[in-house]
């Protein structure tokens, strides 16, 4: 899969609001509304899933009205579903900004040029961004905070970036 064709979580099926087939989608995008524009949202197997006919703001996304849902039982039953665009589908990113998904796949080099490792994902465990590396060698995959200091240069275009390692703290001897 390129990387104009992976897959972007937006957004999740909340279930149904009220009982007339509307659904709440919580979403993940810095405008809520801009599901709308995504439509039709795709289901992680990138197939059409969601077919956003009307939406108005919510508290956490959107209530929509949509094609594939009609009634209250029906959205209930597609509650969690999660909802995706391709990366494509994003509008560009200004010159100097990026999508944190564009991190994935880059080859992470050290100070030296040595190849580390390649970023399988970006996570967040509810402090800042992590970058998982897998490492160019064997063995588990290690996480880099995604920090100026951990990732000072971002070659996204040539498909690297640079990264230093975080030097390990020894333990003191204790007097």
């Amino acid at each position: 899969m390129s990387s104009e064709d992976r897959l972007i979580l937006v957004g999740q099926i909340g279930g149904a609001f009220g009982v007339k087939g509307e659904v709440r989608i919580s979403a993940y995008t810095a405008e809520p509304m801009a599901l709308v524009g995504y439509s039709p949202l795709l289901g992680p197997d990138g197939k059409p899933a969601l077919t956003l006919i009307s939406a108005r703001p919510d508290k956490a996304g959107v209530v929509a009205r949509v094609k594939e849902i009609a009634t209250k039982e029906e959205a209930d039953a597609r509650r969690g579903q999660k909802l995706f665009v391709t990366r494509d589908a994003l509008p560009q990113p200004e010159e100097d900004e990026f999508y944190l998904t564009d991190l994935i796949g880059l080859e992470g080099r050290d100070p030296a040029d040595v190849v580390l490792g390649k970023v399988k994902s970006v996570q967040n465990f509810g402090a800042d961004d992590m970058l998982e590396i897998a490492p160019a060698e064997d063995g588990p995959t290690w996480y880099l905070p995604f920090t100026r200091e951990a990732a000072p240069e971002l070659h996204i275009k040539e498909g690297w970036l640079r990264i230093v390692r975080p030097t390990e703290v020894s333990d003191r001897d204790e007097d």
